[in-house]
């Protein structure tokens, strides 16, 4: 890679994430740290407006912007392929925003790489949610975004069902099955959800705020600390993440 593509691809990385750590540029760009250190500071040199330092992370300053992206035929057909594939297991309003999306980067495609996308024989049918999970699937993902409570009619694999208030953390995907992450306020704990086999779903006109302990940042770390201590999700899957055969509690 030419050091101009280089310095570009920096730029980009590091505007697309909070904080970016040299160890992730370098792992990413295919060098060391040592001349990760040196492109950002010849960057700074030029006034672009990274903030940060070495051991800590860099984010770029507000303001600043780059020329509009332009993809390799390779970018446009791995675009097109996630597209497809998330058009069948996602909720319609997303569907429909995934699909213009697609439709305004197919347009500034240069020619090729736009016939080179479109003709990628990479199909998923629409036969990965049914329209009553689908609109459930919208319900949560607004509720996660909207911080709004929700109340839960369920019941598990062994037909025991439970009503639940609920504060909704994350939605998660594990081929075939959707989950819902959620801090319940019966258990006070974090629990997770199938939302095949959730009967009733109330998004509540409370809002909750994010508290140290109880947001979807401490399940991660939670779910990462127990994975590091040799309880491997495939061994003993956390309460707050069931896989498709789990329960919860």
């Amino acid at each position: 890679m030419r050091r101009a593509d280089r310095l570009f691809q920096l730029v980009q990385l590091i505007r697309g994430r909070r904080l970016t750590t040299a160890a992730f540029l370098a792992q990413r760009l295919e060098v060391s740290e040592r001349t990760v250190y040196r492109d950002v500071a010849d960057l700074q040199h030029q006034g672009v407006p990274i903030e940060g330092e070495a051991g800590v992370g860099y984010r770029l300053g507000a303001g600043f912007e780059l020329p509009p992206l332009m993809f390799t035929q390779d970018e446009a057909s791995a675009l097109m392929a996630a597209a497809r594939l998330a058009q069948s297991w996602v909720d319609p309003a997303l569907a429909r925003d995934i699909e213009s999306g697609l439709g305004k980067i197919l347009s500034v495609l240069p020619p090729a790489a736009r016939v080179s996308a479109e003709a990628l024989a990479l199909y998923a049918p629409a036969m990965g949610l049914d329209d009553t999970l689908r609109t459930r699937l919208q319900t949560l993902r607004e509720a996660v975004q909207s911080h709004n409570k929700l109340r839960l009619s369920y019941h598990d694999v062994s037909g025991d069902a439970s009503e639940r208030t609920v504060r909704p953390l994350g939605c998660f995907y594990w081929g075939k099955v959707w989950t819902l992450s959620t801090w319940c306020e019966l258990r006070n704990d974090f629990r997770g959800f199938r939302l095949d086999r959730m009967d009733t779903i109330e998004m509540l006109p409370e809002r909750f705020r994010d508290e140290p302990g109880k947001t979807l940042a401490d399940l991660l770390r939670q779910v990462k600390a127990e994975t590091a201590h040799g309880k491997t999700i495939e061994q003993k899957p956390p309460a707050s993440l069931p896989r498709p055969g789990g329960n919860v509690g």
